[in-house]
């Protein structure tokens, strides 16, 4: 039997680039891949994806020796994993891009853009939000791996809190109103309200949860759980994502809102009009397709469209790598 193609998958170690990388390679090959967190040197860290000379060393040694045997599937997310992909293409890999490479996509086998980008092609392959592994399947398996979590108060309501970015300037009065609502829902409905934050949530919106004191809330809210930082121990995101039957997600990630829709929870954005540009884009669609509505303390969670990009997109790719 001849081996197994392999697959690399690449970016700058960003979590969420590296998992929808991996999501897509895991769709694509049973095979567990390679996995390359880049350290781009300077200038083509500046540079990346456009090629400078001596490009074969914008990564190290350790990458340069590597382009030597190009594995047969290359995927990258992020702007510096695509100068690497362009490199391994360059040296006989098959590759695929995530994320607009802001340069012409030719340069790839196939490029996976959100839909709310405005790049199109011949070989760009579009999706709505991003690139991930929830599905039936896994969670089960966080289900399975977090039993702890099917003890909390229902309904079990999960905040998921990104940061503030350019195109979505959440701030103090934002976290206030989204707090307000969130207390009027419990006092409302009872239940439990975990809360779980990203790599991106800013100190001062730590402090401010943490001031809140959401694990130990009396009355009708039974105590969730919080996870805000490495200091709280290991990270229960998988798991209170597969538990939970409601999602408040905050209006700055397409991840993470990406995710929650393909739960089967009820979900919510708290504040969608904060948002403007692609962001506006992407959270136009999600209450388009029903996947999600607008956070409202007076309106029952209703249940939500489950949205499951990957197989799609995956087997657009075979097709494009003629698979």
């Amino acid at each position: 039997m001849p081996p197994a193609p392999t697959t690399w998958v690449l970016s700058d170690g960003r979590a969420g680039n590296e998992r929808q990388a991996l999501a897509l390679a895991r769709a694509l090959s049973p095979h567990e891949p390679r996995v390359w967190r880049l350290e781009t040197r300077a200038p083509w860290r500046q540079a990346a994806p456009r090629k400078l000379p001596g490009s074969a060393e914008a990564f190290g040694e350790s990458f340069r020796d590597a382009l030597r045997d190009p594995p047969a599937l290359a995927i990258g997310c992020g702007r510096q994993a695509a100068l690497a992909t362009r490199l391994l293409r360059e040296a006989g890999a098959r590759a695929v891009q995530i994320l607009d490479p802001r340069i012409d996509p030719r340069h790839w086998d196939a490029v996976v853009v959100p839909e709310h980008d405005a790049l199109r092609g011949a070989n760009v392959i579009t999706s709505i939000g991003g690139l991930h592994a929830v599905d039936a399947d896994a969670l089960a398996r966080a289900r399975a791996a977090f039993p702890q979590f099917a003890h909390l108060s229902s309904p079990r309501m999960l905040l998921l809190l990104g940061g503030p970015v350019r195109s979505v300037p959440l701030d103090a009065a934002w976290w206030r109103r989204t707090v307000d609502v969130l207390r009027a829902i419990q006092r409302r409905d009872g239940g439990s309200l975990s809360l779980c934050a990203s790599p991106r949530t800013p100190a001062w919106l730590v402090d401010a949860v943490r001031r809140e004191r959401f694990d130990r809330d009396p009355g009708p809210v039974s105590g969730g759980v919080v996870w805000l930082t490495d200091d709280d121990g290991p990270n229960p995101y998988p798991g209170l994502l597969a538990w939970a039957e409601r999602i408040v997600v905050s209006p700055d990630s397409v991840n993470m809102a990406s995710e929650a829709a393909a739960t089967g929870a009820s979900v919510a954005i708290a504040e969608p009009a904060l948002a403007c540009g692609r962001h506006a884009a992407f959270l136009a669609s999600l209450l388009r397709l029903r996947a999600a509505a607008p956070l409202d303390a007076d309106a029952p969670f209703a249940a939500s469209t489950v949205l499951r990009e990957l197989p799609r997109v995956a087997a657009l790719v075979r097709e494009r790598l003629g698979w």
